[in-house]
């Protein structure tokens, strides 16, 4: 751990176990009113947001909707709408925490400049701390402290915003240690004093980080069981009086898609096992990483009900929990807590400071949007209509695919058609030149920022999945990586017209155990392909838009693929 982390725990942590001075005041002559019983317990309200992932802009696509409590899809999200919501739920009795993932995984807006911007902000909003998630160490444990502690970056120095100076909140990790030492890489809790009571807060990330980051990411650490490592903390709270405690933990379940999210339709995974082993003295479970919303209750081992919770992504939801704490005890009163998810709509007016400062780094940015990344030596096209294959969809599977390998061992990867958004065009658009592709270029391509995801099916759920191309109602043909083959016989009934799969020429059996990469967007079940859903062993990696870039990059000049992975017969 820094020095300034220390200085900063020691600050949160021993002094809010400290024991509190009282000033006595000089009496006065007037006859003293009788004084009022004190309230028996104190209201805290907690308003908690995860995996942000950067996006400061309003999200696009599908990552900048959601259904809300009337089963309406909506937009949602953007740092301007956020903040009005915030300043809309705040009270003096409410703090802002959240559950990892805040930064990594960004729009260019943000990740250009190392996230800089997207925490500057999270401290205006009055952030107090977060739980550590998996991608706040897609650079290493070294840029995260920086990032903590202030300084330029090392090898692209400052950023427009001048000398970094670091957060006033830190990112807690109770179950990252360092190799070797087995000392603490991040401060393991934090708490904080309202109302005359203190409310410890105890970090955690998935303990399967070091999977799902790359190895320079995670270099020199270990992450051990979650569970297990918040309750030691736990204890070492409790021991110290703080007994109202709130776990952060930067893991979570998946739902069944297209629920309120209010509503608790939880699939139980790594997260409900967390929320249910930890320690009875903890008595909420703020979780993340799967991107889903929901408001469960799930017993402690204790038997008692306690709230488990998470708040979508992309900010756009925010969720509110209120509650009572005991005054002589010191706990968090059970009975009375509430919560609810809030979707962070566009309807509100954005606040105008946030969006001031948005546009600033939007001007900012615009240099590195007309970065070359790569060269084409010709068109290179969608198909609009979703209904045949095309060599720009087959392109982004093929970097789709080379960026889940590692980490993913993804085997095949499917493209959406409509999240191929625009051509690679040859010509010029302004003066990089003919056949130059810019990143700005590459980013309309893919403007949703999706995360790459890896799922497990079997070969028969592959064919099924592919089966539901075409429905009686519309039809949307997903764009393969070179790795996966096909017959799909148009003259056959809906539902039987798959046939021949093969991966890298082998044909596909029924039982066979497959890899298969594609972005949150469809593995979430989007576009009507539900058997996505079905699928086990979710592994989360880079943005699509980062993917195609680095493919971009590193395979340039790229002709035109040929568009005959599908056999179409007629």
């Amino acid at each position: 751990m820094t020095p300034a982390s220390l200085t900063r725990l020691a600050v949160a942590g021993v002094a809010a176990l400290g024991i509190a001075a009282f000033s006595v005041g000089t009496a006065s002559a007037a006859p003293a009113a009788k004084p009022q019983k004190p309230a028996t317990s104190v209201p805290v309200r907690l308003l908690t947001i995860n995996d942000l992932h950067g996006n400061l802009e309003p999200p696009t696509g599908s990552g900048g909707r959601i259904v809300d409590e009337t089963g309406q899809t909506v937009d949602a999200g953007g740092a301007a709408y956020l903040a009005t919501h915030l300043k809309q739920l705040s009270d003096k009795n409410t703090l802002l925490v959240a559950a990892g993932d805040l930064i990594g995984a960004s729009p260019l807006l943000s990740a250009a400049y190392h996230d800089e911007p997207t925490v500057a902000l999270l401290d205006k909003l009055g952030l107090k701390t977060s739980a550590v998630g998996n991608h706040e160490f897609d650079e290493g444990i070294t840029e995260l402290r920086r990032i903590m502690n202030g300084g330029c970056h090392p090898v692209d120095g400052c950023s427009p915003a001048g000398p970094w100076k670091g957060t006033s909140f830190d990112f807690l990790g109770a179950n990252v240690l360092e190799e070797g030492s087995g000392k603490y890489a991040l401060p393991p809790f934090y708490i904080k004093k309202i109302n005359g009571v203190k409310v410890g807060f105890i970090g955690l990330v998935t303990q399967t980080t070091p999977s799902i980051v790359t190895a320079a990411g995670i270099k020199g650490l270990q992450f051990t069981e979650e569970v297990a490592a918040a309750n030691k903390v736990s204890k070492l709270l409790a021991k110290e009086g703080v007994k109202a405690q709130v776990v952060l933990v930067h893991e979570g379940d998946n739902i069944t898609p297209g629920q309120s999210p209010d509503a608790c339709p939880v699939v139980p995974g790594a997260g409900s096992r967390i929320a249910a082993n930890l320690d009875p003295q903890i008595d909420l479970v703020i979780s993340g990483h799967s991107h889903q919303a929901y408001i469960c209750k799930i017993k402690d081992p204790a038997g008692q009900d306690r709230y488990y919770t998470q708040g979508s992504s992309f900010g756009r939801v925010i969720t509110q929990i209120d509650f009572q704490v005991d005054r002589k005890t010191h706990d968090v009163i059970r009975s009375s807590v509430v919560a609810d998810n809030h979707v962070v709509t566009r309807t509100v007016t954005p606040d105008p400071e946030t969006a001031a400062y948005v546009q600033t780094w939007k001007d900012r940015v615009s240099t590195v949007a007309n970065k070359p990344i790569g060269t084409i030596t010709a068109n290179i096209g969608r198909d609009s209509s979703g209904v045949a294959e095309s060599p720009l969809g087959d392109l982004i599977a093929d970097a789709q695919l080379e960026a889940t390998k590692t980490g993913g061992s993804a085997e095949i990867a499917l493209m959406n058609p409509g999240g191929v958004r625009a051509d690679l065009t040859y010509a010029q658009s302004g003066s990089e030149g003919d056949g130059v592709v810019t990143y700005g270029e590459a980013f309309t391509v893919q403007p949703f920022n999706n995360l790459m995801q890896v799922v497990t099916l079997t070969g028969a759920q592959l064919k099924a999945l592919l089966e539901q191309q075409w429905t009686a109602s519309s039809t949307k043909v997903l764009l393969p990586s070179a790795s996966l083959t096909y017959t799909a016989d148009l003259t056959k009934p809906i539902g039987s017209r798959v046939s021949d799969v093969k991966i890298n020429g082998t044909a596909v059996t029924d039982a066979q155990q497959i890899r298969v990469a594609a972005n949150n967007f469809l593995v979430g079940g989007g576009d009507g392909f539900t058997v996505f859903t079905q699928g086990t062993n979710l592994w989360s990696g880079p943005l699509d838009i980062d993917a195609f870039v680095a493919y971009l990059g590193a395979h340039s000049p790229i002709a035109p693929p040929v568009a005959n992975r599908i056999t179409f017969v007629k």
